[in-house]
């Protein structure tokens, strides 16, 4: 698929940046006329994953998050939240359930949620080299609108 547009953002892994992120994406998802649904959907997968970055990626130090978000042709929004923290020794573990490196205030639940609003999710990393986590979603109700104009 063709990018038809796309941002970028990059911000300190501090937790008071997470809701920050959150809404970013979320204002560049509008343009493809989201259902508030979707909207909330991409915003709790968006919260899960950069709160990954600063939980995990960079556990008792400072980094930075890379975010960037792009919407393809057939109205697909792409979401790749990477950091260059600690990465993840085992993938498929750290994506079970109730798995969790964070101690016991973590519910091991982030990768699960993610999955659970998003259609897909791909996930990378490296030992000592970060992760990056990529989200896809497509908007339906960019398709119906898309078609409606074409009528009119």
């Amino acid at each position: 698929m063709n990018s038809i547009n796309s941002m970028e953002l990059k911000i300190p892994s501090k937790s008071i940046n997470e809701s920050f992120a959150r809404a970013v994406v979320a204002s560049f998802t509008l343009q493809l006329d989201p259902t508030i649904n979707e909207l909330a959907d991409i915003k709790t997968a968006v919260s899960e994953a950069v709160t990954n970055c600063i939980v995990h990626g960079y556990r008792d130090t400072e980094g930075v998050i890379y975010i960037k978000a792009e919407i393809t042709s057939d109205n697909t929004l792409v979401i790749k939240v990477r950091d260059k923290g600690m990465g993840i020794p085992d993938i498929k573990k750290a994506m079970e359930p109730l798995f969790t490196t964070g101690g016991e205030e973590r519910a091991g639940l982030g990768f699960a949620v993610m999955e659970s609003f998003m259609d897909k999710i791909k996930v990378s990393s490296k030992e000592n080299k970060g992760t990056t986590v990529t989200l896809y979603k497509k908007i339906i109700r960019a398709n119906h609108n898309k078609n409606k104009s074409d009528i009119l």
